[in-house]
């Protein structure tokens, strides 16, 4: 590839980042017309951005990458402030007597330690910290489920855990995700993690996701299903009223925290 080619070709990448951003989704036939190159070279493009890290490509184009680290302990530093205001509103859901189901991630970390210390509850996770910070609560009866370490997010996968969770009819189930959207759906960053996620949506009477604003209208790789198969959302103040219509017009019950 020549220089002046190599430059139109990062000039038309800059430009498809800034439609993205601008408009949430670009989509490839639309790419293709705007810029005068065949799909196949918008394919290519959306391709490297991929891999780059700079979007999430989805049948017939791309969406906006969710910032979400698979990293557990880089997480665990990400919007702290807003992740705490996320687990007090969380933890204001659950009521005496309740099976809750508690997924692993730094969010859902924090809700455990905002549980009341005198709730009677069963608590059942797949998460090592969740089940430690939830030593010192006495009166919740915490199952932990088994199987495989998936070391980047701390949490037990494989098919003992989905198999444990088949067996669970459970209230609530409180969701980390990495990536919500109103077409693209719940994401995640693992296979295996997603199956399990996928096993505890399913055990639940209500399936809260708690999710920083940043994740909204973002996508990743492994799917959960699509948004309806949530009840609630809970979110933070920074997420606009535009970005959450969507999401309200799909039946979700929405907390600003």
């Amino acid at each position: 590839m020549d220089e002046q080619q190599t430059l139109l070709t990062e000039e038309r990448r800059r430009k498809i980042l800034a439609s993205l951003h601008r408009d949430g989704t670009v989509r490839s036939a639309e790419l293709s017309a705007r810029f005068g190159v065949s799909i196949d070279t918008i394919r290519r493009d959306l391709s490297d951005l991929s891999q780059a890290g700079s979007l999430q490509r989805v049948h017939g184009g791309a969406l906006p990458r969710s910032p979400t680290s698979a990293s557990f302990s880089v997480r665990r530093g990400e919007a702290a402030q807003a992740k705490e205001s996320l687990a007090q509103a969380a933890a204001a859901f659950v009521r005496h007597g309740q099976v809750l189901i508690l997924d692993a991630g730094t969010t859902t970390l924090a809700v455990a330690r905002h549980l009341p210390l005198d709730l009677e509850a069963t608590v059942i996770t797949n998460s090592p910290p969740v089940a430690m910070a939830l030593a010192e609560h006495m009166r919740i009866d915490v199952h932990i489920i088994g199987g495989r370490l998936y070391r980047s997010g701390l949490a037990a996968v494989g098919a003992a855990a989905v198999l444990a969770f088949q067996g669970i009819h459970a209230d609530i189930c409180m969701l980390g995700v990495a990536g919500l959207h109103p077409e693209a759906g719940i994401t995640v960053l693992d296979l295996e993690e997603s199956y399990v996620k996928r096993a505890m949506m399913n055990c639940a009477a209500d399936v809260v996701a708690v999710a920083t604003a940043d994740k909204l209208d973002t996508a990743v790789t492994y799917s959960l299903g699509p948004v309806t198969a949530l009840t609630h959302l809970i979110t933070d103040r920074t997420a606009s009223e535009a970005t959450l219509a969507p999401y309200r017009a799909l039946g979700l019950s929405i907390v600003k925290a």
